[in-house]
């Protein structure tokens, strides 16, 4: 395609800054309290107002990208103990 020229990244605008943000050094982040009880509920009520329906997957990344782990893992930091 002549004329197109990719940029390379797919990191456009402030996409990094928004991710440093919410995750566990930005500001955000300390609002979420990741790794305790809860976390990807407060992410998901946080994040809606402004994402819609695409803040559960969203914040299922930032879950697995500040803890390590997946919510639904066994080694989930914020999960219940039976």
């Amino acid at each position: 395609m002549a004329g197109k020229r990719s940029t390379g990244s797919r990191n456009r605008g402030n996409a990094e800054t928004l991710r440093r943000y919410w995750s566990t050094g930005g500001a955000g982040g300390a609002r979420i309290r990741w790794g305790t009880r809860g976390d990807w509920s407060r992410c998901n009520r946080l994040l809606s107002r402004y994402m819609g329906a695409r803040a559960k997957g969203y914040c299922q990344l930032m879950h697995i990208r500040s803890t390590g782990v997946a919510t639904g893992s066994r080694l989930n930091p914020g999960r219940r103990r039976r």
